[in-house]
């Protein structure tokens, strides 16, 4: 009789093993999938509120007028360090410092009796936000209200520690050119 069983026991021993198998497959697998599906959360990037910088950079905008206007030009937290202007009609100047004494010594050519204001028209800030490029518009007027010079101006800004500093900036006259 034992022969006979023989051959049974064998294939109950092979339908538990591979039920065994099986279920050890489903757990890994369900393992796996349930590791796979698990998605990483990425960070919540802090809202942007576009009109909050526009203001920001606008009133920089402001204080820089006011200053120049003031017949006053000093350090204001304008300019980064590294900062690069791009003036008319003359080469680039580099450095919060060498920016200053340029603008000290074409402050009378430029300004003398005239009042200069600047508009920000549109800011695209980078989405952490420490980056801003602004498109504006100036106006310069003499005493009599009288358009003397207009035109358009780039500048980008970096934050740091919680400020904006003009990093570049260029401007272009929109008036035709004085023979």
């Amino acid at each position: 009789m034992s022969l006979i069983f023989n051959p049974l026991i064998s294939k109950f021993k092979k339908e538990t093993l591979m039920k065994k198998m099986f279920n050890k497959g489903l757990v890994v697998s369900s393992a796996l999938l349930l590791l796979i599906s698990c998605k990483k959360e990425e960070p919540v990037a802090a809202a942007i509120d576009i009109n909050q910088i526009k203001e920001e950079i606008q009133a920089k905008e402001n204080e820089f007028a006011d200053t120049y206007n003031a017949g006053i030009m000093k350090n204001i937290g304008y300019f980064a360090d590294d900062a690069i202007t791009y003036p008319q009609n003359n080469q680039p100047v580099a450095g919060k410092e060498a920016i200053i004494e340029y603008l000290k010594k074409h402050m009378d050519t430029i300004s003398k009796g005239n009042k200069i204001s600047f508009i920000t028209n549109e800011v695209f800030p980078s989405k952490d936000g420490d980056q801003v490029v602004e498109i504006g518009n100036y106006k310069i007027v003499d005493s009599t209200q009288a358009l003397v010079n207009s035109g358009n101006y780039m500048t980008l800004f970096i934050k740091k520690e919680g400020k904006y500093y003009s990093l570049r900036d260029m401007s272009t006259s929109d008036l035709p050119e004085k023979q």
